[in-house]
């Protein structure tokens, strides 16, 4: 499906639930390189939405335990994304503070204020994770065929990091989207290839 049909289904939804509910929270989960940060892109462009980033919550080095890991979706910081980020907008927070992980330093950044909006939208694969699925107001998963997400990944990433993502997140994520039934489970399901 282009970005722009997927944009609109979701506007679409949204303003089905946009009178039940304020602030709305909506998930955006799914298979990596399937657009799940540019489809958030997107809808931040034609709505008035703040867009909170899941990679800004893998693991610090201290919480990588072999339980942890070994954990279906255990390799994000899911309780602290629930405590700086779904907490305070379920709450209907103004602001919200939060530190992302920088991958590069192996540690948290200063913090950083975000206004909550009347719709949030959360990007990210684990997104959906069990111990934020009722936080959501709208739950979307994105998928690609293998080869299309292979391809996607190469000129994202380059090869080295190709590998890398083939040996070791893919086989993450999916673990993950077999053990909760994510996709399965979520309102609308969208393939971008």
């Amino acid at each position: 499906m282009q970005m722009q049909g997927a944009t609109d289904k979701i506007i679409k939804a949204v303003s089905a639930l946009s009178s039940d509910r304020q602030p709305l929270i909506i998930a955006i989960d799914g298979r990596c390189a399937a657009g799940k940060t540019t489809l958030a892109a997107c809808l931040q462009k034609q709505m008035d939405c703040a867009v909170f980033h899941m990679d800004d919550y893998f693991l610090r080095p201290e919480q990588r335990t072999a339980e942890r890991i070994s954990e279906a979706g255990g390799n994000v910081d899911y309780e602290r994304f629930y405590s700086e980020i779904l907490l305070p907008l379920r709450n209907g927070a103004e602001y919200v503070t939060y530190q992302p992980y920088d991958c590069s330093t192996q540690s948290l950044k200063p913090p950083v204020k975000a206004r909550a909006c009347a719709v949030n939208i959360v990007e990210g694969s684990y997104s959906c994770h069990p111990a934020l699925w009722a936080a959501y107001d709208l739950r979307i998963f994105l998928s690609i065929s293998e080869h299309e997400q292979m391809e996607r990944i190469l000129q994202r990433n380059g090869e080295s990091q190709a590998a890398v993502f083939r040996e070791r997140w893919i086989p993450l994520e999916e673990q993950y989207f077999s053990a909760y039934r994510i996709e399965e489970r979520c309102d609308l399901r969208i393939v971008t290839d």
